[in-house]
């Protein structure tokens, strides 16, 4: 067989092969798109980093552009599987998140508290570069190491947050219940007062009467002695 023969191209492809083969990425994407919104719903929640699935170093241009490319994704209205809804929520929140800096200032805030204590677990400096073999080295990696422990840092943040709403909630329903109290005193002051008003003259008759009646004994005294 000659070279000539060997290099031909190979023959057009067939309508009906075509439509196979759109047919076929069409559902390879939605398999894709399907697997993406799980992985999204299975994220830890209160870590932004982790719904993106971007780096925590990620600056914020980063950032908007993982955005986009994940709600083209997972949008519910190009997406069928019946959470994507939820999954878009977690979405815009998570970017939401890290757009205000205050958010994003606390996020790394804890993840740097993360990195300082893996680095004092390893008996590293905390100047050591995510590229230093020592690291590079990990198993489990220094990746899954940093996302357990700003799991952790987080869950314990959102308990002390939770508990503090906790006690703001009894301190206030302490307070309503102690003005109710107050309140309540007042008005039952005002009812004995009224009471007492009302039945002022009742008091005034029988005093009057009372008077009478001590006078009228003591002359009959005064009169059976004489």
């Amino acid at each position: 067989m000659s070279s000539a023969s060997s290099s031909k191209p190979p023959p057009p492809t067939s309508g009906t092969d075509a439509e196979l083969e759109r047919l076929l990425s069409k559902t390879a994407s939605s398999v894709a798109s399907s697997e993406e919104v799980e992985r999204m719903l299975k994220s830890f929640k209160l870590n932004p980093f982790d719904i993106l699935d971007i780096d925590e170093s990620s600056t914020p241009e980063e950032i908007k552009k993982r955005y986009k490319q994940l709600s083209l994704i997972i949008h519910p209205d190009k997406n069928p599987h019946p959470r994507a809804p939820e999954a878009f929520d977690l979405l815009k929140k998570a970017e939401s998140e890290l757009s205000d800096e205050a958010k994003r200032e606390n996020i790394d805030a804890i993840i740097a508290q993360a990195r300082s204590l893996i680095l004092k677990s390893l008996s590293l400096p905390l100047t050591t570069p995510n590229t230093d073999p020592a690291l590079r080295r990990l198993d489990p990696s220094f990746k899954v190491r940093m996302r357990a422990q700003v799991k952790e840092l987080l869950i314990d943040e959102e308990l002390r947050r939770r508990k503090a709403i906790k006690m703001n909630l009894a301190n206030e329903g302490l307070e309503a219940r102690m003005k109710e109290e107050e309140v309540a005193g007042k008005k039952r002051k005002a009812e004995d007062d009224k009471v007492w008003e009302d039945n002022r003259e009742q008091r005034v008759d029988s005093w009057r009467t009372f008077s009478k009646d001590s006078k009228k004994k003591k002359k009959a005294k005064v009169t059976l002695l004489g």
